[in-house]
């Protein structure tokens, strides 16, 4: 007699697998409780970055001088302006949560960026800046007082002035000393760098028929005592500046200033990273997988 294999064989191979994989439902189960409790008790690592707790940061405002004496050629072979446009914007990529404005003077004083924290915009007024465009002059106390004005409804913690100079005060309406009380008032340190060797310097005069710059020595006046008593008076410091690493150097100093100043006041403190969320994924998912199991292939009917 022949024999056929039937369904039932296949029946029989199911509930044996069925019976085999019932005892998984139980560690399932506890694998899920088990990642639950774990994330209930959110685990937590340390980040490898340190969190600045001052949040504000710092409102600077740079006062930059744009008289015709910033033409002068010592720092060949650019200017003094096109040095300094450079050196400012590498200072203002280096500030992080700190608000930039920008004052500009020559015989009068203009606000040119407000304080923001939009970098790229402070950096984009600053190339386009250039000598010429004001009345000519060095208004220092002018300057001084149009850079408290902006800061002077500022509610940062620290608030400071950066002038750059390569002159004199010999124009204006407020004494660069009564701006200095202003400050000191304030609570406002300013801190002056002297840009330039001062006495005679290569100035341009035009140029010749073959479209080369003429320098020819002139006297440009410079005072570094008052840029002196100013920074004194207001608790800032003063720097000088002869050629383009003299500037970056005295900038640089600056920024470190602020920065003691800043973690003076706010300090530092390290931050922690949530790792509780894979946890959470895996109590769902296997508590999701059981149910499916016990539903479909591992029913259990009475």
């Amino acid at each position: 007699m022949l024999r056929f294999s039937g369904a039932h064989v296949f029946a029989r191979q199911g509930r044996g697998l069925r019976v085999h994989l019932l005892p998984v439902l139980p560690v399932v189960r506890a694998l899920a409780v088990a990642a639950a409790l774990i994330a209930l008790a959110r685990p937590q690592s340390r980040d490898a970055r340190v969190r600045d707790l001052s949040v504000e940061g710092i409102d600077i405002v740079v006062a930059l001088d744009l008289s015709t004496s910033m033409e002068a050629g010592d720092f060949r072979p650019q200017n003094r302006l096109h040095v300094a446009k450079e050196v400012l914007a590498e200072f203002i990529s280096n500030r992080v949560n700190d608000r930039i404005g920008l004052v500009v003077f020559a015989g009068a004083a203009y606000t040119q960026a407000p304080l923001t924290l939009d970098y790229g915009v402070v950096r984009e007024v600053l190339k386009q800046i250039r000598t010429r465009v004001l009345e000519d002059g060095t208004a220092i106390g002018d300057a001084l007082a149009t850079s408290l004005n902006r800061l002077r409804d500022s509610e940062a913690k620290s608030r400071v002035v950066v002038l750059i100079t390569d002159g004199d005060n010999n124009a204006g309406k407020i004494s660069p000393l009564d701006a200095a009380s202003m400050a000191e008032s304030l609570k406002i340190p300013i801190y002056t760098i002297l840009v330039g060797k001062g006495g005679k310097v290569p100035f341009p005069q035009g140029q010749d028929l073959f479209g080369n710059t003429v320098w020819r020595d002139t006297e440009i006046p410079i005072n570094p005592e008052l840029l002196q008593d100013i920074a004194s008076r207001t608790g800032g410091e003063y720097y000088r500046a002869t050629d383009p690493e003299g500037l970056k150097q005295g900038l640089q100093k600056v920024l470190d200033s602020l920065e003691r100043s800043k973690l003076m006041e706010g300090g530092a403190s390290a931050t922690y990273r949530e790792d509780f969320h894979p946890y959470l994924l895996a109590a769902f998912g296997l508590a999701a997988l059981e149910l499916l199991l016990r539903a479909t292939f591992l029913r259990v009917f009475p």
